[in-house]
This record gives C-alpha cells, sequence and structure tokens, in this order.
C-alpha cells in the first residue's frame, strides 16, 4: 500500500489501463448503446446537453463510439506487439544464443529495419497487404521486430556469458536445456518492459494509420478514424477531435508510466 500511496501517477495509470482493457474486451459494460446508431435531431450537440461527450455530426453518441473505439483500436494494438515480441525475440535469442555468421547475418536484417523509419516501413507493409484493422496491425508489428531483436540480443549475451550457465555446460546440460531453463527466463525480463513501453507507442502508430485512413472503413470508431472525422468540424465541435485524441494520449502516457514503474522495479 506504501508503494502506491507514493505514486498516485502510477494509481491513476493503473486505474485508466484497467479501464481500457474493459473497454476494449466489453464494451458493453461501459457503454450499452450501438456506436453506429445515431439521431440527426442531436447533431453536433456539445457534452453535457449531448451526452457525457456530446453528439457527432450524425447524432451519435460520442463516448459510445469512443469506448466501442477501444476494441478496433487495442486489439490491433494487442497482435502488433504479440508480432514484434514473437518475431524480434526469436531473432535476438537466436542471434545471440548461436553467435557467428547467424548473429552477423541476423543483425544486418534488424540494421537494415532500423535504418527505415518505422512509420514509412508501415505504410510499405500496408500498401503491400492491404487495408485493415489486422493489416495495419501486422505492419506495426513488423516495424517494431528491430528493437525488440536487439535488445533481446544483448540479454541473451549477457546471460550466456554468467557463471552458472558456464556451470550447466561443464556438467554436459544440452543446449536447449540450457536455453530454455537459464538463458530465456533470465534474459527476458528487459525485453517485457519493452513490451509495456511499446505498447504505447503502438498505440500511437495504430492510430495514425487508422487516421490516415488505413484502419477499418467507417463506421467502425477506431480512435484514429474518430480524430480524422471530427478535423473538417473543429470550428464549430472541438470535442470531436479532442476527446478521442485524449483518450489516445491518456492510453500512451498511462502505459510509458506503468512500464517506468516495472523497469524501476525490476533494477532494484
Amino acid at each position: 500500500m506504501r508503494f502506491f500511496l507514493r505514486r498516485p501517477g502510477l494509481v491513476v495509470s493503473v486505474l485508466y489501463v484497467a479501464l481500457v482493457v474493459l473497454a476494449a474486451f466489453a464494451p458493453q459494460v461501459l457503454a450499452p448503446g450501438d456506436p453506429a446508431v445515431g439521431e440527426p435531431a442531436r447533431a453536433l450537440q456539445p457534452p453535457g446537453a449531448g451526452g457525457l461527450f456530446g453528439t457527432d455530426y450524425l447524432g451519435r453518441d460520442v463516448y459510445t463510439r469512443v469506448v466501442h473505439g477501444a476494441v478496433l483500436s487495442l486489439q490491433a494494438t494487442l497482435i502488433a506487439v504479440t508480432v514484434a515480441l514473437v518475431v524480434g525475440g526469436l531473432i535476438g535469442v537466436v542471434a545471440g544464443f548461436v553467435r557467428g555468421w547467424v548473429d552477423e547475418m541476423l543483425m544486418r536484417v534488424v540494421d537494415v529495419l532500423l535504418a527505415v523509419p518505422a512509420v514509412l516501413l508501415s505504410l510499405a507493409l500496408i500498401t503491400a497487404l492491404g487495408y485493415g484493422t489486422v493489416k495495419v496491425a501486422i505492419a506495426v508489428g513488423v516495424a517494431s521486430v528491430a528493437s525488440f531483436a536487439r535488445v533481446m540480443r544483448a540479454e541473451t549475451l549477457r546471460v550466456r556469458q554468467s557463471v552458472y550457465v558456464e556451470a550447466a555446460r561443464s556438467v554436459g546440460t544440452r543446449w536447449y536445456a540450457t536455453l530454455l531453463r537459464h538463458v530465456l527466463p533470465n534474459a527476458a525480463g528487459p525485453v517485457l518492459v519493452l513490451a509495456i513501453l511499446e505498447f504505447g507507442l503502438a498505440i500511437l502508430a495504430v492510430s495514425s494509420l487508422s487516421f490516415l485512413g488505413y484502419g477499418a472503413p467507417p463506421p467502425a470508431p477506431e480512435w484514429g478514424s474518430l480524430v480524422a472525422e471530427g478535423r473538417n468540424y473543429m470550428a464549430v465541435a472541438w470535442w470531436l477531435c479532442a476527446i478521442p485524441g485524449a483518450a489516445i494520449a491518456a492510453a500512451v502516457l498511462a502505459v510509458n508510466r506503468i512500464s517506468r514503474a516495472l523497469d524501476g522495479e525490476r533494477r532494484r
């Protein structure tokens, strides 16, 4: 309790992330309405008179659309981080454990990925794969593979030179047993912290691509597409852009705060 009382920002971040996760997997609990159905007579009503977050240009409730937008945005983010963690972690552990020409070849591929900006690489992959939420998630995940590969390789090299790994080898332990029992469990900590940090960056990337129109087609209420829909009404309905944008920013900041706390505890 003292740990959380001394960190009120962390408590708020955990509560907000919990609400976002609940909205992503059970949106009807927070917003039982239909996000695609509106009342044209209530179009562009400000927050308060038109509901908690107001209404959009078709009379749809913005609160309901923001809550249901977490379903597509967060599920796409989860897919992206999973792809980056699995593929990047596998590349890093193979490169760090096998070494030699395998390490050189894999790290040159990683260097090529790092040389290309992540957004540009995501756009190139979407052009090849096609539009859609899942394809956007795969593109964002592939663009983040290099970061996970570098961190996993560094941790694998560090653990590989530890005394207990050398002792396991000296008693004749098989290489796969050494990898699974000693190297992977002790190298996974920083990579998992990076995964939480990348979760926030993936939210930004997925929302940015949705804003550009590469995500789910209308009327799907993705967070990025909600901001894109509201930009034409900034002069008369500021809440259409401000509220979904604030939801995205709060999610990214909350995830980053949790990641920093976990990284600090891991270092201690």
